[in-house]
């Protein structure tokens, strides 16, 4: 997957805001924009892909040590 990171830290806050999140829980990421965030991005096919590609899989799941989902975000 891959995609371009928010680099704007009003922008950011905003929509941790949207989602219901605190952004007082983000402080010391946040704090990293004070000193300038350039435009950046990022991809990676991920190594459970690979695992999953190479074990035959047909689901990501079945080669997570811990796979999340809607009613389990923590181990």
């Amino acid at each position: 997957s891959g995609g371009t990171r928010v680099h704007d830290k009003e922008l950011l806050i905003k929509r941790l805001e949207e989602q219901g999140l605190h952004p007082e829980s983000f402080k010391y990421h946040l704090q990293a924009f004070d000193y300038g965030m350039p435009p950046h991005a990022g991809w990676a096919i991920g190594l459970e892909r690979v695992v999953m590609m190479l074990t035959g899989k047909r689901n990501i799941r079945e080669v997570i040590l811990f796979p999340r989902d809607r009613f389990r975000l923590t181990p």
